[in-house]
């Protein structure tokens, strides 16, 4: 699971709060996180393979969205497999793990592996809340007809560079000046806390108001495309708004338990004695949350991907295609032309005269195909009613 206890721990002098979270039954805890992480990242690869009997989903070349959901599913591979590896460890070499509540000058690995497995998961789950705090912003300058590939290489920018930022500034502040001095009060915890859970916080605040908007856009574009407002485009318009409220829902289900356990891990802080028994119904919470988590935070890649495309199949294709070669299909289309000179064409004319009149159409299919992208009966809907299909 992600949270920042994992990088506090690795101070010798951890606080109350912190040290009651990580020795409650470590094994069984650790068992939890690698059990979930290994089906979420085998269950993402599988939606995310090509599957028999299917065709490769297809995006307009002015969007970026398929690229940006592509990431998303990476970030939570990565960041289960950083999961998987730190929590077999954990259980593998208890002595190993063990020395990291000793300051030793002399044996740093264990200190090494502690702050740099939590890194890991941290900016990989960082980068994955960028990344989808973009895709918000992506879909509502798509639909505004702002946004297209290049956009992309800005999202990249924005993503890994704040992800990176925030998560050293965050490890520098909680370790300063030195590993075995961090936690030395909360000036230390405060900051590192605060950057960690920023992009949290931002897209469950700002992706909501983003999505909306954007589906108002929609309706406005479906009903300016030809000036009626069918039952097919309300029905896409609501799916689109479905595919929006599922993924937020995927999201609050997944980290809604990591801000209800530090919001009761931070009151625990507060008190001088966290064993009394007044507390103990809020220590039964915090460690009832602290397991939720290590269930539900590595299933978000699973999760999303039914989100973002609904349930694949379970049928790989993994055969090699060949691919077309470029001089291969000139050279036949050659052939083809010498052979059989072809008349006049009057229906490429005609189409040519309805270039103009169809480009804002064509403009808002692609946008809303984008939004639509992994709905197959949305896009077919969309063709059937869109103007550039009657026109054939």
């Amino acid at each position: 699971m992600a949270s920042p206890r994992l990088e506090t721990y690795c101070c010798p002098n951890r606080d109350a709060a912190t040290q009651l979270v990580m020795n409650f039954e470590p094994e069984v805890f650790c068992g939890v996180c690698i059990g979930s992480a290994s089906v979420s990242v085998l269950l993402t690869i599988l939606q995310l393979l090509p599957k028999k009997g299917q065709s490769p989903r297809k995006m307009p070349k002015a969007s970026s969205s398929s690229t940006i959901l592509l990431l998303i599913s990476v970030c939570d591979i990565l960041g289960g497999l950083g999961m998987i590896f730190r929590s077999t460890v954990w259980l593998s070499f208890p002595r190993f793990i063990a020395n990291i509540s000793v300051v030793n000058e002399t044996d740093v690995w264990p200190s090494v592996f502690c702050v740099g497995s939590a890194m890991w998961i941290q900016l990989l789950y960082s980068a994955g809340f960028w990344w989808l705090f973009c895709y918000a912003v992506d879909s509502y300058l798509v639909v505004r007809r702002s946004a297209g590939l290049s956009t992309i290489v800005l999202y990249h920018m924005m993503t890994w560079g704040l992800a990176v930022m925030l998560c050293v500034e965050g490890i520098a502040l909680l370790y300063y000046p030195s590993l075995s001095s961090c936690e030395n009060g909360l000036e230390h915890a405060i900051p590192h806390y605060i950057t960690t859970y920023a992009p949290l916080l931002l897209v469950l605040v700002v992706n909501p108001i983003l999505f909306r908007r954007t589906v108002s856009a929609v309706a406005s574009l479906l009903k300016g495309r030809q000036g009626i407002y069918t039952e097919n485009e309300r029905r896409l318009g609501t799916e689109i708004q479905i595919r929006f409220f599922k993924i937020m829902l995927v999201f609050v289900i997944c980290w809604s338990s990591n801000i209800i356990n530090e919001s009761l891990l931070f009151y625990l802080e507060m008190q001088p004695d966290i064993n009394k028994m007044p507390l103990k119904n809020i220590r039964s919470a915090a460690l009832i949350t602290w397991i939720i988590m290590g269930v539900l935070n590595p299933m978000q890649g699973f999760l999303f991907t039914l989100a973002f495309y609904g349930w694949t199949g379970w049928r790989v294709d993994l055969k090699w295609r060949k691919r077309e070669i470029p001089w291969e299909s000139m050279s036949s289309s050659t052939v083809g032309e010498n052979a059989y000179p072809s008349p006049v064409n009057y229906q490429s004319n005609i189409h040519d005269s309805k270039k103009i009149s169809t480009t804002d159409s064509q403009q808002t299919d692609e946008a809303i195909s984008m939004l639509s992208e992994g709905n197959t009966s949305g896009d077919d809907r969309l063709t059937r009613s869109s103007p550039i299909y009657q026109g054939w």
